[in-house]
């Protein structure tokens, strides 16, 4: 005979549906993109001259090289989430939307201000090389 908790938990599981439990899955491990997902609203928003394509996989050359750890990607969901750093879990999520052939808006969203701003600065050097050089400058 069947223990009644587990009776329980397989009708709550059923019931819930499988995206609450990979959310709750991943949220325990620290992976869950539902956070910055709700950040969205108040996104930095800016403007590259890549095609989709080209400008996802820039930005996580970018990223990668920059340190950020990518814990999610979908190229079909339109989105890399990364924390700032492997020592920084802040969560960041890059959200690519296309505008034209040669043109694609990323959002950057997360529940930290200087998170996004960070990571929106460094994406946006290495996409635009003007803005590298400046970067450069202002280190100095």
């Amino acid at each position: 005979m069947l223990n009644k908790s587990f009776i329980i938990f397989l009708g709550i599981t059923f019931l819930s549906g499988c995206a609450a439990l990979t959310q709750g899955a991943k949220g325990i491990a620290g992976l869950s993109t539902k956070e910055i997902e709700v950040s969205r609203k108040d996104a930095v928003k800016k403007d590259y001259n890549y095609d989709y394509k080209t400008c996802f996989n820039k930005a996580k050359e970018i990223l990668n090289k920059k340190g950020a750890y990518i814990y999610a990607q979908s190229i079909k969901r339109h989105m890399i989430a990364v924390f700032v750093s492997q020592s920084d879990t802040t969560p960041v999520g890059l959200y690519f939307k296309e505008i034209d052939a040669t043109h694609t808006s990323i959002e950057f969203s997360s529940p930290s201000t200087y998170a996004k701003e960070l990571i929106a600065a460094k994406v946006s050097r290495g996409l635009n090389p003007q803005e590298e050089k400046e970067g450069e400058e202002d280190e100095e």
